[in-house]
């Protein structure tokens, strides 16, 4: 039955009309809405597949009026104030999935929005693992950090993964791996239920053999040989491809995220593989590529943009990845590996309405990109929340 709402004057209500003003009337809008005065009263149902909004504007609704507004959609609603409006709340105005709440008239062109149960926001992210550290005597170069992203595609051309919708006032891990050292696999990166794998570790060069190498996020570059091929080490599905082959006395270079390892070739150690692109802070930049095979004689493998060391040549080491790169460590011609760069947590979250606490223990620094605060956490291990 439908509830007899606005009451008309001189009106009589029905037993059954008067039970039915408990159940407020149900308006679903599957796209953006701007409310109307006949929303007064009623319940708003997003249900909507991408992002939209909830528009309300000036002098449409009086002091008292209230909306119930609740979310069901896939795409996250953000309720909008029109030209001349104010909505304030203690909450946000962005409703994730199964979010809502109550609007209030304050006057014609003031609001109050109350948000019903645990406030919620999405978050976008960068997680890069640590990377690996490099082999020795024409040594592996080091694999990168796996890389997992919700703003490009992730390591390994794996595809871009979901942004994460997170409650306010709750505590949520983060822990910063660090790279590894020589002949040593990088160490797990993890942001709440986002974990990427430590680069693998480049392999050594022995007689007839090669040892310490290691599957990581990108797998590690196969060691030289002198019986010879060794094959490089595979990576994680959708963290980072697997490393370059040894040959000879040459390292092959560890696998970037971006791309497979390079095998050695002749007297040229192989090259490191490339990183991978990322827009998180609103601008591109290249990360985790995999460090260059050593080459006892020769030319040490390069690594591309991204971090990762160079390989060494004789009587010069590789060079270590760059810290929060996630980048391999560039392979020793003789003895001595490089060592993996540091991993990254980079958060990016609507500025409006959120206000993010990084607990002790975490080195971070914030900037600004259009209407998005961006958090990049370099070190440590401890917890983050926002309100």
């Amino acid at each position: 039955m439908a509830t007899p709402f606005p009451f008309q004057a001189a009106a009589v209500l029905t037993a059954a009309q008067m039970n039915a003003i408990t159940t407020l009337p149900i308006s679903t809008k599957v796209a953006s809405y701007t409310a109307v005065v006949g929303d007064v009263g009623s319940r708003i149902v997003m249900n909507v597949a991408s992002a939209n909004t909830l528009t309300i504007n000036n002098s449409i609704f009086s002091e008292g009026d209230t909306i119930f507004i609740a979310n069901k959609g896939a795409g996250t609603t953000t309720i909008t104030a029109g030209a001349g409006v104010t909505i304030n709340t203690s909450g946000s105005l962005a409703l994730a999935t199964s979010a809502g709440g109550t609007l209030v008239a304050l006057s014609a062109s003031t609001f109050g929005f109350f948000s019903g149960g645990a406030a919620q926001l999405t978050v976008n992210y960068l997680v890069i693992a640590g990377g690996g550290g490099s082999g020795e005597n024409s040594g592996g170069g080091g694999g990168a950090g796996g890389l997992r992203s919700s703003v490009a595609s992730t390591g390994g051309g794996g595809t871009t993964e979901s942004s994460l919708t997170l409650l306010k006032s709750t505590n949520y891990l983060v822990n910063v791996g660090a790279g590894g050292a020589s002949k040593t696999q990088g160490s797990t990166t993890i942001f709440s239920s986002i974990q990427a794998t430590g680069g693998g570790a480049g392999a050594n060069r022995t007689a007839g053999d090669q040892s310490g190498g290691s599957t990581g996020g990108s797998g590690g570059g196969g060691g030289g040989s002198v019986t010879g091929t060794r094959l490089g080490f595979a990576g994680t599905a959708n963290e980072g491809f697997a490393g370059g082959n040894g040959l000879n006395i040459l390292g092959g270079g560890g696998g970037g995220s971006g791309a497979v390892g390079g095998n050695a070739a002749g007297t040229t150690g192989g090259a490191g593989g490339a990183g991978s692109s990322n827009n998180i802070t609103g601008s591109s930049v290249t990360r985790a590529s995999g460090g260059g095979g050593g080459a006892e004689t020769g030319t040490g493998g390069t690594a591309p943009a991204g971090g990762g060391g160079n390989g060494g040549t004789a009587g010069a080491n590789g060079t270590a990845g760059t810290a929060n790169t996630g980048g391999g460590g560039g392979g020793g011609p003789n003895s001595g590996g490089a060592a993996g760069g540091s991993g990254v947590v980079i958060l990016r979250f609507p500025t409006s309405g959120n206000t993010l606490t990084v607990g002790a223990g975490l080195t971070s620094s914030s900037t600004t990109s259009g209407a998005n605060t961006v958090v990049t956490i370099t070190a440590g291990n401890g917890t983050v929340s926002w309100a």
